[in-house]
């Protein structure tokens, strides 16, 4: 997820599957982004395209020892905007 603020909103982003959400604290944006990617992957699943979805975003599919999706990237990661007082 990546975190960036707009205005007064903070704004969440999952880069890998075009999804973001937003909310007025960090916080908020980070469970609001969770309930966005969690609606879009139960939509894909819905339309039957998930499978599609997850491998043109780079994810991995394992049947052994157990089925799951890989993520192509750290599973978290957060960027910190740093501003400079000249």
């Amino acid at each position: 997820m990546n975190e960036g603020k707009e205005s007064d909103l903070y704004v969440g982003l999952c880069p890998e599957l075009n999804v973001s959400s937003y909310g007025d604290t960090p916080e908020e944006a980070r469970e609001s982004l969770k309930e966005a990617v969690s609606l879009f992957l139960e939509e894909c699943e819905h339309m039957g395209t998930l499978k599609d979805i997850l491998e043109e975003a780079g994810f991995e599919h394992r049947l052994h020892p157990h089925d799951e999706w890989l993520t192509p990237h750290p599973f978290m990661a957060e960027e910190i905007d740093i501003r400079t007082v000249a």
